[in-house]
């Protein structure tokens, strides 16, 4: 299948600090590829690997994505070849970026087509969804592991261009080596946790009052929005609520902040970045709170974040209420405005009724 990506041009080298949870140490980074490079962090849990794919400036959204689907190989206790082989196809087909368009009906990091059985829109925009659905097409392949480079990539997608997977192995190869994190080749049966896939997001420090019904149920009475994106978005977060925090998360029975964001607009067919450094960019901006629609992008500094890189995103609900993946303790919560109203540094709307959709980047003004 023909797809279309964005064009990154140059070698990226350099020092990157990484923040995540606390101050890291800085990491050295590498690159052969055009427009990205790695950099190995100790950022995640210690049961799960780590690693950064940054460009000047980071590129976050790629790091969550390939975190996401390595996650998605160690959960499945498959070989490191299947995650080698699944990051050069992102890389090749979205640069590792959740797009919602493509050629023809070509969607999110594999460019995978709801009209060629690949899933449904809102599914392909999850990249734990995207991710499963090519690692079982990859499997169905005989003898998959031991293939030339580029061949496994090309017996799944079939591209047009099949040219364009083996240059970009050894890049993969690079990428996977950083995160990546046990044996090659784990015993099928031992099931283990999914590996940390994001160190962008940060839990909330909002205080919570004590008591308060709304923090574990949407309020009688509540009405979802006409629009039918909206409505599609709140809807899914709305029913999300009580679900587990887990850091990383993107659904179906648990989520960071971020995650729950992507799958609430992934459930409306449009395509958000991965990461909350990421969202901060999706849409476009609204420059006040009382401009605020339901399903727009809230975001405050949290636990670890500043104002000038917010850590916490939650979802506007619509009646003075944001849904948002709060921490391990509380899980997908509702939460006022009001009680947020003076931490808030950035909004973005992600569908506005009155106009099309936004590009996936989104735009700053």
């Amino acid at each position: 299948m023909n797809r279309q990506g964005k064009t990154v041009a140059g070698v990226v080298a350099g020092i990157v600090v990484v923040l995540c949870g606390f101050l890291l140490a800085a990491a050295m980074v590498a690159g052969v590829q055009p427009g990205t490079a790695i950099a190995a962090s100790g950022c995640g849990p210690p049961s799960g690997g780590t690693g950064r794919i940054v460009r000047d400036p980071p590129d976050a959204e790629a790091a969550n994505i390939a975190r996401t689907i390595v996650g998605v190989v160690q959960q499945r206790r498959l070989p490191r070849r299947a995650a080698v082989i699944a990051i050069t196809t992102g890389l090749v087909e979205s640069h590792l970026h959740n797009l919602d368009h493509g050629d023809r009906d070509s969607l999110g990091v594999f460019q995978q087509r709801p009209s060629q059985g690949w899933g449904s829109r809102a599914e392909i925009l999850n990249p734990v969804h995207a991710t499963n659905i090519f690692l079982d097409r990859l499997l169905a392949v005989p003898g998959w592991e031991t293939l030339p480079p580029g061949k496994a990539e090309q017996a799944v997608q079939n591209s047009g261009f099949p040219g364009r997977y083996a240059p970009r192995e050894p890049e993969a190869v690079r990428i996977v080596a950083s995160i990546w994190s046990g044996p090659d080749n784990p015993a099928p049966h031992a099931p283990v946790g999914a590996s940390s896939t994001a160190c962008d997001d940060g839990k909330s420090n909002v205080p919570l009052p004590p008591g308060n019904d709304r923090k574990t149920r949407m309020p009688d009475g509540f009405v979802l929005p006409s629009d039918p994106k909206q409505r599609a978005a709140v809807g899914y977060a709305a029913a999300q609520v009580g679900k587990r925090y887990v850091w990383g998360g993107k659904g179906p029975d648990a989520f960071d902040c971020s995650g729950l964001m992507l799958a609430a607009w992934a459930a409306a067919g449009v395509g958000i970045p991965a990461s909350t450094v990421g969202q901060v960019t999706a849409g476009h901006a609204v420059p006040d709170q009382s401009q605020l629609q339901p399903g727009d992008l809230v975001f405050i500094p949290g636990a670890l974040g500043t104002p000038a890189r917010p850590r916490h995103v939650g979802m506007y609900a619509g009646a003075g209420l944001i849904i948002d993946a709060y921490d391990e303790q509380h899980g997908v919560i509702i939460e006022h405005l009001a009680d947020w109203s003076a931490r808030i540094v950035v909004i973005r709307r992600v569908v506005d009724p009155a106009t099309p959709s936004p590009p996936p980047g989104g735009s700053p003004h």
